[in-house]
């Protein structure tokens, strides 16, 4: 299998649900895309690389003592390409997911755009870095606008 190909293929496609969530309008057509065609593809790859090479189907000869049990375990495993791959779409679909309902929850409690842009960029780059950033900004935006969902 060519995990480069998958790993820069994850990418371009983060990239451009990032760009689109970020820098264009949000209209509904535009939120479900993020969701489906960014969040939802991403998930699928994952999950079809992750059963695969977790069954066997797909080979993962690099893989030697991988587990989740321990530190050397996990580390087994994201010292292959199989596993950084994998790994890394992990990731990438999961701050997709926490950028887009900060997006969503911006809008909601009426954040300007500007000050969304570099707290979503900061998710795109460093996702809990970016999510804490806007829990500390949410709160005073909900207790203005009397919106704390």
């Amino acid at each position: 299998m060519d995990w480069s190909a998958i790993f820069n293929a994850v990418n371009l496609l983060a990239l451009i649900a990032w760009v689109a969530l970020i820098v264009l309008p949000r209209w509904p057509a535009l939120l479900s895309g993020v969701l489906y065609l960014g969040i939802g593809l991403l998930c699928l790859i994952y999950a079809v690389t992750m059963i695969g090479v977790v069954s066997g189907l797909i080979p993962n000869p690099e893989a030697g003592g991988a587990d989740f049990t321990s530190i050397e375990g996990v580390q087994a495993i994201f010292a292959t390409r199989a596993g950084v791959t994998i790994g890394w779409t992990h990731y990438l679909a999961f701050d997709l997911f926490v950028g887009l309902w900060i997006a969503r929850d911006a809008d909601a409690k009426a954040v300007s755009r500007l000050l969304q842009a570099p707290i979503l960029l900061a998710t795109f780059l460093a996702g809990p870095l970016g999510l804490l950033i806007w829990l500390f900004v949410r709160e005073p935006a909900a207790r203005k606008t009397g919106r704390f969902r």
